[in-house]
């Protein structure tokens, strides 16, 4: 069975920093892609960023570019997504996914094969 877990969340002034992190069962270690997704309140749930098996290709949407940052440690089944300079706007569910099919597909929900349950971030003004 493939597990993913998010931690990390919380609650943060507007302009602090928050690291979170998903870790998974072994299962998806042969991952493709895996992605961060969030979805706010009353909004559907949107693409974030992403990261290729090898790290050597990442994505990010628009309104987080220069401030987020994902990464990956594969000896610890683990991906980070550091986010900086955090704003009220990027308050949400934030919810990582795995992709192990072939091809690296990442910006769509339907890309994904597993995903986490979630973990909230809340920024205050």
């Amino acid at each position: 069975q493939v597990q993913l877990v998010e931690s990390g969340g919380g609650l943060v002034q507007a302009g602090g920093s928050l690291r979170l992190s998903c870790t998974f069962s072994e299962r998806a270690a042969g991952y493709y892609v895996m992605g961060w997704f969030r979805q706010a309140p009353g909004k559907e749930r949107e693409f974030v960023a992403a990261i290729s098996r090898s790290g050597s290709r990442t994505y990010y949407q628009d309104s987080v570019e220069g401030r987020f940052t994902i990464s990956g440690d594969n000896a610890k089944n683990t991906v980070y997504l550091q986010m900086n300079s955090l704003k009220p706007e990027d308050t949400a569910v934030y919810y990582c996914a795995a992709r192990v099919r072939l091809g690296v597909y990442y910006s769509s929900e339907s890309n994904y094969d597993y995903w986490g349950q979630g973990t909230q971030v809340t920024v205050s003004s």
